[in-house]
């Protein structure tokens, strides 16, 4: 027998769908990691060791089995030798095709790691408008399957679609010069027919695996929203209502998977028809050649072998195949988001803000969330370093939206916003950020500790600090009464603390950032009265010396504010100090009057409010 090296690399694999591979090449050849890099090299050395061994396992096995024919069997020596090549030549290729897997998973871990990071960074960086229209269950899935995605084509697209091809080439050229012509071109045509249908039925099959993406991700926000809305659908008794709109989800998805699942089996029964097929067709013409005496046994052996040994990454092939596309679609999906264009960005030339005081200028400001609908409309204020201003109205006045503004969740859309004189739109997100200290109506807290979420105001806090900032929030007692004290863990969005302590914790980690400036968002409006007047105090002490703007209900809150605004359909309708407004007998007057008799008193005017709206 002889055998002539030829080595040619089909490419035809690399059609398709695999334009998606060139944007993941940065994260297999990485800048700066030169270890990495050395471990693709390695990778790669050892695929190709792999293959090369794999090719010859037949030739070794075909070889022993034509000397072991009667008309050679004195030669015994020389079987026992092939024999020997043909179990180290298996082992051999198990053992690269293991040293190729343990030493690129570093890259490839590495590499779905920073997409991971650079995807959620992206997310952090989008604007609120983007984050508010977008549903939380969809992104994370998102996200999930496109960085598993990402392992696997990686894994795939170089371990087994090129290898594949090499390996099919090779075995083409051995069969062509060791046996015949026409073995070589059946068995070429057994995969290239079954390439072609692995490739045909897997693009029709895409749009039942699109649709149970789909169908699972509307499940799954159904899911969420029901589960973080617990005590509301306790409150209404309808967990009947939420398991049909559930089931509802299910049913479409269930249909979508019965089709998947239907053309998957099409798919698996076609594939081993087309094996089976040519299988046949090749030991037939192999059998043929034997009564022919063009060919021995060991080439009836080696041919059978070939096909067989090629029917494994065959096989694997249509499994690779299928789950590269279902790759792409989830890839396609991640990286949708990396497309998404930050609505908010910083300029080229944006500087951090240099804080001097911390004065609030809002010129001429216009806004709309909607284009169609204005919600502010020649807004002017400054709040002077040092004072408070609030700034009271009715609901859907643009009362938030101010404080919105100011952190630069949206951009005006006439105006300007200024601190000391800068225009947020000129200076860096994250320096106008760090100097803005908000204390929110509805606190949200992370499901980790209590030591956590104050800390989260500034992270590298000494845990003497974060005891300090708690002190001055009045929480610390509360704190350390508890079995586990300051690693008490306060639950999802921190439902297992009252409204009171919540509020608490969120003045402590807005005592620990130290703000320049101060937003008190309805700080108080969701708590009972007695809380209120507690949480009050804690307020004014966190306010004293700062910039203060608050975005008040409760009127009673702010009569000691430097100036209070009066927003009414978008525009300022009133202004001045608490005593001024009431004698003014305006739409302040009135909230006022309306508020005090709601509280069961009789509402007093003029100086006599004043003085009864004064905290003692």
């Amino acid at each position: 027998m002889k055998y002539r090296s030829n080595h040619a690399v089909s490419r035809e694999s690399a059609t398709g769908g695999w334009g998606a591979l060139p944007s993941l090449l940065p994260y297999l050849w990485p800048r700066g990691a030169p270890s990495l890099r050395v471990r693709v090299v390695l990778a790669m050395a050892m695929l190709l060791a792999a293959r090369g061994v794999s090719v010859y396992i037949p030739v070794f096995y075909a070889r022993a089995v034509d000397v072991l024919s009667p008309d050679d069997i004195g030669l015994i020596a020389v079987p026992v030798a092939l024999i020997l090549a043909y179990g180290a030549a298996r082992v051999l290729s198990l053992a690269f095709n293991e040293a190729r897997d343990a030493i690129f998973v570093n890259v490839a871990e590495r590499a779905i790691r920073t997409i991971a990071l650079q995807v959620f960074r992206h997310l952090h960086a989008l604007s609120l408008r983007f984050h508010l229209g977008r549903q939380t269950g969809r992104l994370s899935q998102a996200l999930d399957r496109g960085t598993r995605a990402i392992s696997l084509l990686l894994r795939f697209s170089l371990f087994s679609i090129i290898p594949t091809a090499v390996e099919l080439v090779l075995v083409f050229v051995i069969l062509w010069n060791m046996l015949d012509a026409v073995i070589a071109l059946t068995t070429m045509a057994t995969v290239v027919l079954y390439i072609a249908y692995t490739l045909v039925v897997t693009e029709w099959r895409i749009k039942f695996r699109r649709r149970m993406n789909e169908e699972e991700g509307q499940a799954s926000n159904k899911s969420i929203d029901s589960l973080l809305n617990f005590e509301t659908v306790k409150y209404f008794g309808n967990e009947a209502h939420e398991a049909r709109r559930l089931d509802e989800a299910l049913q479409g998805y269930e249909r979508a998977a019965v089709m998947n699942q239907v053309s998957l089996s099409l798919l698996n029964v076609g594939q081993a028809a087309i094996i089976a097929v040519g299988l046949t067709a090749v030991m037939l013409l192999s059998a043929y050649g034997i009564v022919a005496g063009t060919m021995t046994i060991g080439g009836f052996v080696l041919a059978n072998t070939y096909l067989m040994q090629l029917y494994q990454p065959l096989n694997v092939f249509g499994f690779i195949y299928r789950e590269i596309k279902q790759a792409l679609i989830d890839i396609e999906e991640m990286f949708g988001l990396l497309d998404e264009s930050d609505e908010i960005a910083d300029a080229p030339a944006a500087r951090d803000l240099a804080v001097d005081g911390g004065r609030i200028e809002f010129d001429g400001v216009a806004f709309g969330y909607d284009p169609r609908r204005p919600l502010l409309e020649d807004v002017s204020f400054t709040v002077p370093a040092g004072s408070t201003l609030a700034i009271v109205g009715p609901s859907g006045a643009g009362k938030s939206t101010v404080s919105r503004l100011l952190f630069r969740f949206y951009e005006v859309d006439g105006g300007a916003v200024r601190i000391d004189g800068q225009d947020v739109r000129a200076i860096t997100k994250s320096s106008l950020r760090a100097a803005i200290g908000i204390v929110p109506q509805d606190t949200v807290l992370f499901n980790d500790t209590i030591y956590y979420n104050i800390a989260y105001g500034r992270p590298e806090a000494t845990p003497a600090e974060v005891e300090r900032a708690a002190r001055l929030a009045r929480i610390h007692d509360f704190i350390v009464s508890t079995p586990d004290g300051y690693r008490t863990v306060v639950g999802e969005r921190g439902l297992k603390l009252s409204g009171g302590e919540k509020q608490r914790v969120s003045i402590a980690r807005t005592v620990l950032k130290d703000p320049s400036i101060l937003i008190l968002d309805e700080a108080t409006s969701a708590l009972d009265s007695a809380t209120e007047r507690e949480i009050q105090q804690n307020l004014r002490e966190l306010a004293r010396g700062r910039t203060t703007l608050s975005i008040a209900h409760r009127l009673s809150t702010i009569v000691d504010a430097q100036e209070i605004l009066v927003l009414d359909a978008g525009r300022i309708a009133e202004r001045g100090r608490h005593d001024e407004l009431i004698a003014l007998d305006g739409t302040y007057a009135d909230m006022w009057r309306r508020q005090q008799e709601s509280n069961g008193g009789v509402a007093p005017t003029g100086a006599a409010a004043n003085e009864a709206a004064q905290p003692s």
